[in-house]
């Protein structure tokens, strides 16, 4: 099919930014309260979990590296019951083990697997980072993903990394690197954009967010904008990062929240760990999330 191309041709892409008005599947209500689970082991105690929020999360589902999409049939039923689901395509750490034609080859086989159960897609995760490999490649990967998921009018998610003073090459900071790398019909389709970031990873720094999320909405002006990965390795910190990041107030246009604590299955699973009455206190605070149905 066309959107096996790596690149973007006129006549594709005006198909692809047309088939982004109306995606189908289930349309995720926002304020969005995101959750990541990168280990679909003891399902029923993480959709016991998912299901005793107050609110319906939205799952973002980590596909391992190498792993048939089958493997992950029952559990992306299972959760999208309770849940909304993202599905990872590939996490950025792997993304250097792929081929410009393996990556294009497992989002269709992802697509073809999930596409009935998995309601966002994220075609690329951090796609800035300075791990995921040669920059021609990785802009290849990204840009196939997104035609090949656009070209099924699926729902589209970019994640990129925000490491504000925390890169080593500045043509990688994330603003410079998303206004030289990701094209145009993608800065006007994509349905979401989000920011991956840890404060471990950049010497603890809390940008100003609002300025950052309003500068993100002027680069994607017809995206939902939000937080795609956020966490900490440090017990101590972790319920005061928690209850900061899901509360945070930000009031640019299209921001939707997110989050994806990347730990929940470690910190919040099953439902009697203190953590999960951390977040659900957090997600009950906010008066205007969606009611879990």
């Amino acid at each position: 099919m066309k959107a096996l191309i790596p690149f973007c041709i006129a006549s594709l892409c005006s198909v692809v930014s047309a088939q982004t008005n109306v995606p189908s599947g289930r349309i995720v209500p926002t304020p969005i309260y995101g959750v990541t689970v990168d280990d679909v082991s003891r399902l029923s105690d993480i959709t016991r979990s998912l299901s005793s929020l107050a609110y319906r999360p939205t799952t973002r589902i980590v596909f391992d590296e190498f792993v048939n999409p089958d493997y992950y049939r029952k559990p992306a039923v299972e959760i999208s019951k309770v849940s909304y689901v993202m599905g990872e395509i590939l996490d950025s750490y792997y993304v250097k083990q792929y081929s410009v034609d393996g990556y294009i080859q497992r989002t269709n086989q992802y697509l073809s697997a999930l596409s009935d159960v998995v309601d966002i897609w994220e075609v690329a995760n951090e796609v800035n980072g300075e791990w995921l490999g040669a920059n021609v490649d990785v802009v290849a990967k990204m840009t196939s993903a997104y035609n090949i998921v656009k070209a099924q009018n699926k729902t589209a998610a970019l994640t990129l990394y925000y490491n504000q003073g925390c890169w080593s090459q500045p043509s990688n900071e994330m603003f410079k690197w998303a206004e030289a790398n990701v094209p145009a019909y993608m800065k006007q389709g994509l349905d979401y954009v989000w920011i991956s970031y840890y404060e471990d990873d950049c010497n603890g720094l809390k940008p100003n967010w609002q300025q950052v999320f309003d500068k993100l909405h002027v680069m994607f002006p017809n995206s939902k904008i939000g937080f795609g990965e956020v966490g900490t390795s440090r017990k101590t910190k972790k319920a005061e990062y928690l209850t900061r990041y899901y509360t945070m107030k930000i009031t640019t246009a299209n921001y939707v929240g997110g989050h994806f604590w990347w730990y929940f299955r470690q910190d919040m699973v099953p439902v009697t760990k203190e953590l999960w009455a951390t977040l659900n206190a957090a997600i009950k605070a906010e008066p205007t999330s969606p009611r879990f149905q």
